[in-house]
């Protein structure tokens, strides 16, 4: 089942968003996989969000690390998110082909905080490039 921390395009706003999560849930869906986002307190308050909803379902947030400057527009454009101020000023700042060392850093901060926050795992987009996520993994140890 899908989850959007910051919500689906068409929904008119999170709250309705996580109502219809609720009605998948309570027809069946055993748990929620999130759409990519780069700022866990989007997740962290749609996670509080789906609980006080009374979704018990364990949420998996999902991520994706950025590796181009073009991902500064073509992410928010196609998937309806927004990056944070802070990763976009340094890869903005970052020569081109250094744009993906920039990316496994935001995404191991990501990740360190997520696991501290006690999520059950963490699902990667990784979408053919497996340079990017191998980098990362190594970066954590894992």
């Amino acid at each position: 089942m899908g989850g959007y921390p910051e919500k689906h395009f068409e929904a008119p706003n999170l709250d309705t968003d996580i109502l219809h999560l609720k009605e998948k849930i309570d027809a069946g869906a055993s748990y929620i996989v999130t759409q990519m986002f780069y700022d866990n307190a989007k997740f962290f308050e749609f996670e509080k969000k789906c609980r006080d909803a009374g979704i018990e379902a364990p949420i998996i947030p999902g991520l994706k690390i950025l590796t181009r400057k073009s991902n500064l527009s073509s992410i928010p454009r196609n998937f309806y998110i927004d990056l944070p101020s802070d990763l976009t000023k340094e890869v903005m700042k970052m020569p081109t082909n250094n744009v993906c060392e920039a990316g496994v850093e935001w995404a191991a901060y990501q990740v360190n905080e997520l696991i501290a926050h006690g999520v059950p795992s963490i699902h990667f987009y990784v979408m053919q490039n497996s340079k990017a996520i191998n980098s990362l993994m190594a970066k954590l140890n894992l």
